[in-house]
């Protein structure tokens, strides 16, 4: 099957796959904020129109103070960029040819940025359904890659590593002399959120992405940023063209920085429904990641491989992420977003209806 590589764009899916949308689709292979963009966003418009008429600020000097003041890290060690797959391209630019770990599952693009660089890819696998780190053998890897992409919370299990098993990373990638490559763009849906932001901005070894797109609902905007030890960041941001970001994408990026109120209702009201569609997962013979925000695998234990559920919910107007392209799962799993109550419910009671039918 010749399926997108990523989530969204459902039309798609179906065109793949040689089928019919029905008339009402719900997309839950999308996994941004079910609460939508923030008011603030969304009453700026008008305001905001000025920005297109001139060339916007190639330094991101605005959005870099509002990112500095928030995660209390200096300007210099930040690095903005269109949204967190141009900032992966960018580090695979800076890391063309080298031996290059991927702590798989994982998002997709780490891989295909740096194939694009020629960079010699190995893998380590977390293996299901704990997904849990074995330190020894992981140790081992690391000691022949040049740099490690890591995913906290991981991206498709969205299962949530702790401060300790991050600060063990850390240490050990120092100590090979690794870089180490930490994808933070589910952080702030985790409750609590576990970040290494601050310790990336004094190291060598460390560099920590971030995206905007997810928690605040805009990835038609494209926004994310790095951040790292001030010379390492300006040897990756050389990399990049004049005028990365529009003057729309810097308006928006300082204005979703200071929603906060935003930020706690939006991980209260995960938390919450995540775990209604556990219990019910649980009780109605479904196998589910442990995770910690706002996306999770499952499956039906009965199938090894996923595909024919993933065509029933395809014909109940449900679009799942398929796993095809993520080593390790290989259509074993399927990843969900958690929805709207409603949109979460059309979601079980399919899943009844397949056991049921099944």
């Amino acid at each position: 099957m010749h399926l997108p590589a990523h989530g969204a764009n459902t039309q798609h899916v179906y065109e793949a796959l040689g089928m019919e949308a029905p008339d009402t689709v719900i997309d839950f292979s999308v996994n941004t904020n079910p609460l939508g963009t923030p008011a603030s966003v969304q009453d700026c418009w008008q305001d905001w129109l000025p920005a297109v008429y001139d060339y916007p600020d190639p330094h991101f000097t605005e959005l870099k103070q509002q990112i500095a003041t928030k995660e209390k890290v200096e300007p210099a060690s930040l690095l903005p960029g269109n949204g967190a797959a141009e900032l992966i391209t960018l580090i695979a630019r800076f890391l063309q040819g080298k031996n290059v770990l991927i702590v798989q599952p994982a998002f997709s693009e780490y891989e295909t940025a740096c194939r694009a660089e020629d960079c010699h890819i190995s893998y380590f696998q977390l293996e299901a359904p704990a997904f849990t780190v074995d330190k020894e053998a992981l140790h081992k890897k690391l000691q022949a890659a040049d740099a490690v992409f890591f995913c906290n919370p991981n991206n498709p299990t969205g299962i949530a590593f702790d401060q300790s098993i991050m600060n063990w990373l850390i240490e050990t990638c120092v100590e090979v002399k690794t870089l180490l490559i930490l994808d933070e763009a589910f952080y702030d849906f985790a409750h609590p959120p576990v970040t290494s932001i601050q310790k990336a901005s004094n190291s060598p070894y460390l560099l920590v992405l971030r995206s905007l797109t997810k928690m605040y609902h805009i990835a038609g905007l494209r926004l994310g940023y790095l951040v790292g030890e001030p010379g390492l960041v300006e040897q990756i941001g050389k990399r990049q063209s004049h005028w990365a970001l529009n003057g729309i994408a810097l308006k928006a990026g300082v204005a979703c920085l200071q929603e906060v109120e935003h930020v706690k209702d939006t991980t209260n009201f995960i938390a919450n429904e995540r775990d209604r569609v556990f219990r019910f997962l649980q009780r109605s013979d479904y196998i589910h990641s442990a995770s910690g925000v706002n996306f999770y695998l499952l499956k039906d234990p009965a199938m090894a491989s996923q595909e024919n559920l993933y065509h029933f919910l395809l014909e109940e107007g449900l679009v799942l992420r398929h796993t095809y392209n993520f080593p390790g799962l290989e259509g074993e799993w399927l990843r969900a977003a958690v929805k709207k109550e409603a949109e979460n419910n059309q979601l079980m009671e399919a899943l009844v209806k397949w056991k049921r039918e099944g």
